[in-house]
């Protein structure tokens, strides 16, 4: 009797798990839009960082951007960053990395952001997320005065988490995908 009792349970467990995994599985048409979501995210992190890092950007404003920004990271994120006058580099929780950004001691910043694109598929993790890589190449001016005083290039990895979540939307219960970007990795950097 046992024995029938605890085939039936593990039965029972296996079939609510394989629910559980089919409503968790991406469609190919769902990684699609999830991709684009993905991307269109780090191209804001782009936008909101030329934002912080322009010296024209009013104090309040560049706070208000920050605030935006933290918005599309997972907590705990760090943004690596790299100068070509030292081999090390110095990583920095998102919020720090900002504001140490609006402070720079430059007249003028410029920062952009190009060939931002996928350079590994998202896989599944054992705790349900999906983890993916994005790459993006950022190019850093700063000057003072009308002198250039700094230039780089730096080539980054950005993490990308993909989370099935739940909200309540008139009293019913909406599941949907959620991605939020993670740590901001230093590959290289170059003059």
């Amino acid at each position: 009797m046992k024995s029938l009792k605890s085939i039936f349970i593990i039965i029972l467990l296996t079939t609510f798990a394989g629910i559980t995994y089919a409503q968790d599985n991406i469609s190919p048409a769902r990684k699609m839009a999830i991709d684009s979501l993905a991307l269109e995210k780090v191209r804001d992190l782009s936008k909101y960082i030329s934002i912080i890092g322009d010296k024209k950007t009013p104090w309040s404003e560049a706070n208000r951007v920050i605030d935006r920004t933290l918005e599309l990271f997972s907590e705990g994120a760090q943004m690596g960053v790299s100068s070509i006058n030292q081999p090390e580099v110095k990583y920095y929780g998102i919020r720090t990395y900002l504001e140490r950004l609006m402070a720079l001691n430059y007249d003028q910043v410029k920062i952009e952001w190009y060939n931002i694109e996928y350079i590994s598929d998202l896989e599944k993790q054992p705790d349900g997320r999906y983890v993916g890589v994005i790459t993006i190449y950022q190019r850093f001016e700063g000057r003072t005065g009308d002198k250039l005083k700094y230039v780089d290039t730096t080539k980054k990895d950005i993490t990308v988490y993909v989370e099935r979540k739940q909200t309540q939307i008139g009293g019913r219960i909406i599941g949907f995908w959620d991605v939020l970007l993670g740590d901001v990795r230093v590959v290289e950097t170059k003059p």
